[in-house]
């Protein structure tokens, strides 16, 4: 491919408010914004994406998946039988047909698998199978940020496993557990696997894999010396062994203007764990349905795990509460607790530490005061109980006690033990030796080729540009001319000697400055340089460069050769990496909890 024909050409620059990585993607030409979360692929990054599915397809077929091809509109029916056309918020796009029939866009693909299913297979002798499509997928995302790593528009590859029991479920979960290591690995990305939430998939366990990163969008908590590791949407730290201090008195007490913990703690002489604080926010129980206040209830020196006070309220969907919709239910902001509330103004959720806890201090509802000696289950018994504190660092662990570290990541795919709810919702059964109807079990197993491609970048680049592993580049080869005359001709025989050769070579043959080809060819990424110059083409010799390495001269008539010999040692080294990578895996897959079977 010459550069003079290119489709999509460089930048120099980019929105500042963007990752390093998606500001690189745009600015090399790879990739455009159409709307809001929603991207155009330019040529180049085209073929990389492609070179990340076919890495994908692989992986899957190794596994012995059978790759299909599903819609992207579904009839709403589908949904409204399994739940979910009520369970998702407004991130599923729901729309009507020209007749007034209920249709989604598809975020995944469970539904139509099940359905399929229905027809496709009735005895356990069409067990088990696994089938995938990469395919697009649409979440009306309302804040979609960071480039490709949250957009509405995306693709996924996409993999269902069909079995007859939880062991063969299992057996399939743990397949895909290591293949998405294995694929992360060949595109050159070091990932972690650990503990999800289920979410909007539904199922009894989730892994998720993890680019760790400090501009990642999710928080992950780690414990060094036992190897726990979970999103901390569904971590716990080990619970404090329960106050067995007599229950006092409440005693009402002033607190001028002390509208925080740390005000409270310091204008009562006491630790922030010694606190109960009261988070407001709203919640939709049921789609369509008016909005509700919840009041979540944790020590002073925790934070909300949002997610799981979600699934504990089984929520559509949740927000922060405003200042006036606290008001509003009879609340006082900044001395918020659910003392004073009118009957069934809110729904009331305490963390288990909460309630283990003796004789806090939490808001007396009034402005300027707090109270003493508050003890959930004497003084609030109708609130709801459950693990809603987000696990912090230097908590202690829930395995080993050990203390708990937290990092930032980017996901990049999950996987989910999703069992038979879907199968029975849809009649979708298979018969044993004894002719008894079973439900299928199911797995269901997805990776964001975009999110992948966005990792790619943020693990590969410096200030001048992508620095792009070989399995993924666009090209192999970035030929450069720097001159006209013999040295554009000397370009020219090279560059129909390298295709010939089957390499894959991006020839920038503009009548632009050398510097801007360097530039440019930095910016792309791609991992090996060639260039003819008139100091190269009088010495008979053409310049090879590695991306990020030191320029070397090879004989022009060796060019051909000498430029496959360094693609393989750039090959060879990717593979040693990837195999060090894999090396791990065993480790992994031995302390890693994949359920019964």
């Amino acid at each position: 491919m010459r550069v003079s024909g290119l489709f999509g050409g460089t930048r120099r620059s980019a929105p500042a408010d963007e990752l390093v990585s998606h500001q690189l993607l745009l600015r090399a030409g790879f990739i455009q914004q159409l709307a809001t979360g929603i991207f155009s692929y330019l040529p180049l990054g085209w073929r990389t994406e492609q070179r990340v599915r076919q890495i994908l397809r692989e992986e899957m077929n190794r596994l012995g998946g059978q790759e299909m091809s599903m819609p992207v509109v579904h009839p709403g029916e589908l949904w409204k039988r399994t739940g979910r056309w009520d369970s998702i918020d407004e991130t599923l796009l729901r729309f009507q047909d020209r007749r007034g029939r209920d249709m989604v866009l598809a975020l995944s693909h469970e539904e139509v698998v099940a359905e399929l299913a229905t027809s496709n297979v009735s005895s356990y002798r069409d067990l088990p199978r696994i089938v995938y499509h990469i395919q697009t997928k649409f979440r009306d995302e309302p804040r979609a940020r960071g480039g490709l790593l949250r957009t509405r528009e995306f693709t996924m590859k996409d993999s269902y496993s069909l079995d007859r029991d939880r062991a063969g479920l299992r057996r399939a979960y743990v397949a895909h557990f290591q293949a998405y290591l294995r694929i992360a690995a060949r595109a050159g990305v070091p990932v972690v696997a650990v503990l999800g939430d289920s979410g909007v998939m539904g199922g009894h366990l989730a892994h998720e894999f993890t680019y760790l990163t400090d501009v990642g969008e999710d928080t992950l908590v780690f414990c060094e010396s036992c190897g726990y590791a979970a999103n901390q949407e569904v971590a716990e730290a080990a619970l404090p062994e329960a106050d067995t201090e007599p229950l006092a008195a409440p005693e009402e007490v002033e607190t001028p203007e002390a509208t925080t913990v740390a005000q409270v703690a310091s204008s009562l002489e006491l630790e922030a764990h010694r606190i109960a604080k009261t988070v407001a926010y709203m919640a939709e129980l049921e789609r369509g349905r008016p909005w509700r206040l919840v009041l979540a209830l944790v020590l002073g020196d925790a934070e909300v795990n949002l997610a799981q006070l979600r699934n504990t309220v089984s929520a559509v969907d949740i927000r922060p509460a405003t200042k006036e919709e606290v008001e509003a239910a009879g609340g006082v902001p900044g001395y918020m607790s659910p003392r004073g509330l009118p009957e069934g103004a809110a729904l009331v959720v305490a963390d288990e530490a909460v309630r283990r806890a003796r004789n806090l201090v939490t808001g007396a509802n009034r402005a300027g005061w707090h109270v003493r000696n508050f003890n959930l289950e004497r003084d609030l018994p109708q609130a709801l109980v459950a693990r809603v504190a987000a696990a912090g660092a230097g908590e202690p662990c829930r395995q080993c006690g050990s203390p708990l570290s937290v990092r930032r990541g980017i996901e990049y795919g999950n996987i989910f033990q999703l069992g038979t709810d879907y199968s029975q919702s849809l009649g979708a059964t298979f018969t044993d030796e004894d002719g008894h109807a079973h439900p299928i079990v199911m797995g269901s197993y997805g990776i964001g080729v975009g999110r992948l491609l966005a990792c790619i970048a943020e693990e590969h680049h410096d200030e001048r540009g992508l620095d792009l592993p070989l399995a993924v580049a666009p090209y192999q080869v970035n030929l450069v001319s720097v001159g006209a005359g013999d040295v554009g001709e000397a370009a020219e025989t090279l560059y129909r000697s390298l295709e010939e050769a089957g390499l894959e070579v991006l020839f920038d043959d503009r009548p632009v400055a050398p510097g801007v080809k360097f530039a440019d060819a930095d910016l792309r990424g791609i991992p090996l340089r060639v260039t003819v110059s008139p100091r190269t083409l009088a010495q008979r010799q053409v310049e090879l460069k590695r991306r990020r390495g030191e320029p070397r001269t090879v004989p022009q008539a060796e060019a051909v050769a000498e430029v496959g010999e360094e693609l393989r040692r750039i090959g060879a080294e990717e593979a040693g990496w990837a195999e060090g990578q894999l090396a791990q895996v065993p480790a992994l897959v031995e302390r890693t909890y994949f359920g019964e079977g």
